[in-house]
């Protein structure tokens, strides 16, 4: 595609806002649409990833390569360490004010990801309650959970916010009590409850998918791909450098298996396979945040060639031809 500079003669109005959400499972290729559409149209990138936010956790969670990254400005990778916390609220703070700065330079912000938490809390501007700790609460839900009652509490949280599932492993205790302590303090079952009054402009969503079976093998060779590149190393150096197993962050798909692997509880062919079979799953919870009868949202199958189809849906859309 030839590069076409993003200015205000693209734009109808001068002041409106405009933004660009790349969105939908993993392994359909947004890293690579939104970098070609940044090169496009004079866009950076602001990543909608919940697990991209962790420094020296690189294949594990696809990050763009760094001469990508170098290439094209992205905001929001490599911004924590693998045992900081880093909540919703926060994702949300930083990515208004990543969003805000892109557009007052007069280039295009692309919202890139398939957290859906993190895409739409964006978009839809959610009002997060900030809870500060209970440590009453907590103590009392710790607890429990150490009298083996976190399956428990988990199906406690589900009652109070189901879409909790699709973010939250109910193996990972942390989060499952800190989920519970926002909502004990908030009374509310969802962030959805509390709209923000102005999120940011304009915003075309795209989304990519294809063929379930098709979407399937694709993740299994990029699983394949991760082990080439050095997971199961990446996962040792990790260890080696202090960050325990049983961090949030390390308890995301790819490095809790390998971490089995590592402590001898499981053999790496099945690691391997539990992998693939796990992020089967996140696939599927995927597409409960991103419906493919969402009218929102302009689809398009990866399996057929969509670049000038999704060239010309943006260019129409920075003119202000559509909404």
């Amino acid at each position: 595609m030839p590069r076409i500079e993003y200015t205000s003669s693209h734009i109808n109005h001068q002041d409106t806002k405009r933004l660009i959400a790349v969105v939908g499972p993993t392994a359909t290729g947004k890293t690579q649409l939104a970098l070609r559409l940044a090169r496009q149209f004079d866009g950076e990138i602001v990543s909608a990833d919940s697990r991209q936010v962790y420094r020296h956790m690189d294949i594990g969670t696809a990050k763009p390569a760094p001469e990508e990254l170098h290439q094209t400005p992205h905001h929001l990778i490599n911004i924590v360490n693998p045992d900081e916390d880093f909540s919703q609220a926060q994702y949300q703070q930083m990515a208004y004010h990543a969003i805000d700065n892109i557009q007052k330079r007069q280039r295009l912000p692309l919202l890139v990801g398939g957290s859906g938490l993190y895409v739409w809390s964006v978009i839809e501007g959610w009002e997060i309650p900030k809870v500060p700790p209970d440590s009453e609460l907590r103590h009392n839900l710790e607890e429990r959970a150490s009298k083996g009652e976190g399956d428990k509490l988990y199906q406690e949280l589900l009652q109070l916010d189901p879409m909790a599932e699709q973010n939250i492993d109910r193996r990972n205790i942390r989060r499952v009590i800190r989920a519970l302590e926002v909502h004990g303090s908030a009374r509310e079952p969802s962030p959805r409850l509390s709209q923000r009054k102005t999120p940011p402009g304009e915003t075309l969503i795209i989304g990519l998918t294809t063929e379930r079976k098709a979407l399937y093998r694709i993740i299994d060779q990029r699983v394949d791909k991760m082990i080439e590149q050095g997971l199961v190393e990446e996962v040792r150096r990790l260890v080696r450098m202090g960050y325990n197993l049983e961090l949030p962050a390390m308890s995301g798909i790819g490095y809790r298996q390998i971490g089995l692997f590592l402590n001898d509880q499981a053999s790496l062919d099945s690691a391997i396979q539990q992998i693939k079979f796990e992020t089967h799953r996140f696939v599927r919870q995927q597409y409960n945040w991103f419906k493919l009868t969402d009218s929102r949202i302009k689809w398009f199958d990866i399996q057929y060639d969509v670049d000038s189809e999704v060239e010309t849906l943006v260019e129409e859309f920075l003119e202000g031809k559509t909404a």
